[in-house]
This record gives C-alpha cells, sequence and structure tokens, in this order.
C-alpha cells in the first residue's frame, strides 16, 4: 500500500513511519511505500503528481499551519482516486467531523501500533482501495500481491471464498488473497456476483452447470461447475433456489 504522511512535525511523521515498518514486520506482511508531507500544500502537490503506485491511504493530522487537515480530507473527496483517510491527531474533539468525511479511522497520539494495525485493516476494507472503483472498464478488486498492490477487473473474476482470515479470489489463470467481505462485495456487485454458499460468490456469467455431489463435511448436496476452472464449488441448501434461478435465467443446465 503507499501510504501518505501529512504532518507538520518531523518527529511525529518518523514515529509513524517506524510503527508501519513495526506493523509490516508483526504481521509478517508487505512493507510499505512510505512519502511523507508537512502540509496540505505539500500533500496535494504528491497526490496530484504523476507515478507509478498512487497514493492510497493518507495519515492526516488536523492541526497543521495553513490549510488544517479537515479542510484538506475534503479535498482529498474531490480528487479523481481519492485515497482512504486515517485521522491522527493529539486532539479527540474533531472525531465527529472526521467520520462525517468519510474517514477510515480516528487516532489520537500517541499512536500505539496495535491501534495503527486496527487503523489500516479499515483503511484497507474501504472503498477507494479494495471494494473498486468504477471506471470506463467496470469495478476492480485491489489485490496485494507479493508485495504490490494491483488492480484485478471484477469481470475477470470467477469466483470468492472466504478461507480462514481471507477471501481468495480465482481467475482463469490464478487465485489471488483478497483482504475484504464477502457480504460487502455481495451487496457492491449483486448484478455480477451470486451467492452459493455462505462462504462463496461466483459470477454469474461463469455458470456452467449444477451437480449432485457427496460433501465430505454436508453430506449429500449440490455442486456448481463453472467455465475455466475444474473445481466444484458447494452449494448450500439455502441458496440452492437462487441458483437454479439463476442458471434458469441463463439457460443452464440445473
Amino acid at each position: 500500500m503507499h501510504i501518505l504522511i501529512v504532518d507538520d512535525e518531523t518527529l511525529a511523521r518518523a514515529r509513524l513511519h517506524t510503527l508501519l515498518a513495526d506493523v509490516a514486520a508483526c504481521t509478517g506482511g508487505p512493507t510499505h511505500l512510505v512519502s511523507e508531507a508537512a502540509d496540505a500544500q505539500q500533500a496535494m502537490a504528491l497526490l496530484q503528481a504523476p507515478g507509478p503506485r498512487p497514493v492510497e491511504l493518507v495519515l492526516l493530522d488536523i492541526h497543521m499551519p495553513g490549510q488544517d487537515g479537515l479542510t484538506l480530507a475534503r479535498a482529498l473527496r474531490r480528487l479523481p482516486l481519492p485515497p482512504a483517510v486515517v485521522f491522527v491527531t493529539a486532539h479527540a474533539g474533531h472525531a465527529v467531523e472526521a467520520f462525517d468525511l468519510d474517514a477510515a479511522d480516528y487516532l489520537t497520539k500517541p499512536v500505539r501500533r496495535e491501534r495503527l494495525q486496527q487503523a489500516l485493516a479499515k483503511a484497507a476494507r474501504s472503498a477507494p482501495l479494495q471494494q473498486g472503483v468504477e471506471r470506463e472498464a467496470g469495478p476492480v478488486l485491489l489485490i496485494q500481491d507479493r508485495g504490490a498492490s494491483m488492480r484485478l477487473p471484477l469481470s475477470e473474476v470467477l469466483y470468492l471464498k472466504a478461507e480462514q482470515k481471507y477471501v481468495t479470489v480465482r481467475t482463469v489463470s490464478r487465485s489471488y488473497i483478497f483482504d475484504g467481505a464477502l457480504a460487502e462485495l455481495e451487496a457492491r456487485h449483486a448484478e455480477r456476483l451470486l451467492r452459493v454458499h455462505r462462504n462463496a460468490l461466483v459470477a454469474r456469467d461463469a455458470l456452467r452447470s449444477l451437480e449432485r455431489h457427496d460433501d465430505p463435511a454436508e453430506g449429500e448436496g449440490w455442486a456448481l461447475r463453472l467455465h475455466g476452472v475444474p473445481e466444484l464449488l458447494a452449494v448450500s441448501r439455502r441458496q440452492l433456489p437462487q441458483v437454479r434461478a439463476a442458471m434458469r435465467d441463463q439457460g443452464q443446465p440445473r
């Protein structure tokens, strides 16, 4: 993730930089690309400058010389691809206004590593970062792959399956790990994604056939076969009517 720290205090920026490295080391996650700005003017210059990797999260102080953090947050919302915002401030009294600006989180100084880790997780689930941005080419998912961020078009996704703490995203060529929630994706993209199980969504246009299948965990039941992948996906009894209806609408065997 590309993170921009905006704070007029050099020591405060340095501490956040160190905490971000600590979070990555403790969680075993990728090292973040971190940029810094001492005020709102520098921040906007960095955000609008061309580059290979856009800023995805701003850690933003509120009380700064010149334009304050709340005013900058309003300006960020007008950008074509607005980053997520987490306020980091010594003043707790602006929390209500901050969340009115759709801030992912609000941290008070001194920031603890555990609290920053929680804020990063919230920011990663926010719409501009992980749920995709509607473009002419359609919605995308932001995937963290081998320490870098990539935008995966939702049109390439065949299914998403929740497994332990993460979601596996399957395309024709490979699988990815996605740090998000199936319920949020289902709500945002119901026209593209169909719930087939409590832990699985499939692409409606990938439906191929519905087959009898014995599952060791659930016993006799049904499973879906999708175009492009060999594995079968279990269909829960609760979702079976919706799956049959979706296949009937597409003229597929059921």
